[in-house]
This record gives structure tokens, C-alpha cells and sequence, in this order.
């Protein structure tokens, strides 16, 4: 049974930056996780980053690759640097998807670490554009696909795609 890597706020776990979770009512996500498909992650706390913690953005909106080649670092509206922790929180993830074999991730978008599609600007106004945070990066660039929360159609079709057909039973 391939697994699927997922964000753990979609799950309902409270590890966001405000202590909140961005629960996922997603029928699919729902019965993967009845099937026991889902291993949850969240590449912030797994790098060490208290709940809640303050927010963090990529500086000028560089985007995961660029943090990873250290042209870029992740800052706090104060001017923190958080980029160890992001960057040994997607190397968790990582560790964790290659010891579980995934192949496939479902992360929430919007994210430093997980966004697929979209980071904010590192200006701290809510702006998003488009790239991928830190962990996208990182395991895109080692073969696993990642998809957003809204994605997850596109996800299953990607799964069906990665699973043999059941051989039919005899009576």
C-alpha cells in the first residue's frame, strides 16, 4: 500500500504558527487515513519550532530552493532567523517519507515549508506568489510529488497511477 505524506494541521493536529490546526474535511483524506495510508508531518515543529511561534516568511519571496541553496533565509517579522529550523525540519520530513517509502505528499499550501504552489512575499502582508516553501522543495527535488489540500483529487489520480491493479478474486 503506497503511503502519503501529509501535513499534520490537515489532520486536525493544533502545530500551527497560532496554535491552530487547518483541519481538512476531505472525504479522500478521510477514508486514506481509515486505510492507515497517511503519515503526518509538520516540518516546523520536527525542526524545533515551538506551537505557537511566531509567523516566518522566505525573505523577498526566494522560495524553498533558494533557502536550500542558502541564497535565502526564513525570518520572522522581528528579523529572526529560522532557517536551521526549517531546513532540519524538512530534512525530518524527508527522513520520513524515504523511511516509509512515500512517493506522494498532500502539504498546505501557503506555507514556508509546505507550500506546493504558492509562499508568501517575505514583506509580512499577507501577499502570496507563486513557489514552493522550503520541504516542497526538498522532496520534490528527491522524486515525491506534492500536492496541495485542495489538490487532493489530482492526488488520488496521481496514487491510482503509483498502485498495481487488485488481481481479481476466485470464487
Amino acid at each position: 500500500m503506497e503511503r502519503i505524506l501529509v501535513s499534520a494541521c490537515l489532520l486536525g493536529r493544533r502545530v500551527r504558527f497560532d496554535g491552530g490546526a487547518k483541519t481538512s474535511g476531505d472525504a479522500l483524506l478521510a477514508e486514506w487515513r481509515t486505510q492507515g495510508r497517511l503519515v503526518p508531518v509538520c516540518p516546523e515543529v520536527d525542526g524545533g519550532l515551538p506551537v505557537p511561534r511566531p509567523p516566518a516568511e522566505i525573505e523577498d519571496g526566494a522560495g524553498g530552493a533558494a533557502v536550500l541553496s542558502g541564497t535565502a533565509r526564513v525570518l520572522t517579522p522581528q528579523g529572526a532567523d529560522v532557517t536551521a529550523a526549517y531546513l532540519a525540519g524538512a530534512e525530518r520530513a524527508l527522513a520520513t517519507a524515504e523511511r516509509y517509502g512515500v512517493r506522494i505528499a498532500i502539504l498546505k499550501e501557503g506555507s514556508p515549508s509546505c507550500g506546493a504552489l504558492a509562499v508568501h512575499d517575505g514583506t509580512f502582508r499577507g501577499r502570496k506568489i507563486p513557489g514552493q516553501g522550503v520541504t516542497t522543495a526538498l522532496l520534490t527535488g528527491h522524486g515525491i510529488r506534492v500536492f496541495t489540500e485542495a489538490q487532493i483529487p489530482e492526488a488520488a489520480t496521481y496514487l491510482t497511477s503509483l498502485e498495481p491493479p487488485s488481481a481479481p478474486t476466485t470464487p
